[in-house]
């Protein structure tokens, strides 16, 4: 079981994501994506999301991610965060976001 000081230490922020890119190099069909996360900054994330998401749909769209793992890369890609989702049966992918807009930066609870 995982403690309450271990998940405490797992920051799950919400951001608006600015950028959207098709990611060429991944091995899975991934976007590249530039989310504000306020006082946080700009992060860029990895996301294997296009079953479902189009690139101009996702601009401006808030979205929880977990912002405190290490930087990883991914082929030639630096990813500073990990967008949440929910994984389908058929490993499609549902995007966590708040139901209503709040401020980038906000920290789950």
């Amino acid at each position: 079981m995982l403690t309450w000081e271990e998940f405490e230490k797992v920051e799950m922020r919400v951001g608006t994501i600015l950028e959207v890119r098709d990611f060429e190099k991944a091995r899975n069909p991934a976007y590249q994506l530039t989310i504000d996360f306020g006082e946080l900054g700009i992060k860029r994330s990895s996301a294997q999301i296009t079953v479902l998401y189009q690139k101009e749909d996702l601009i401006g769209k808030q979205v929880i991610a977990v912002v405190n793992f290490p930087v990883k890369q991914i082929a030639n890609f630096f990813s500073e965060c990990l967008v949440l989702g929910l994984i389908g049966g058929d490993k499609t992918i549902t995007l966590l976001q708040p139901e209503r807009p709040v401020p980038n930066g906000l920290r789950v609870a």
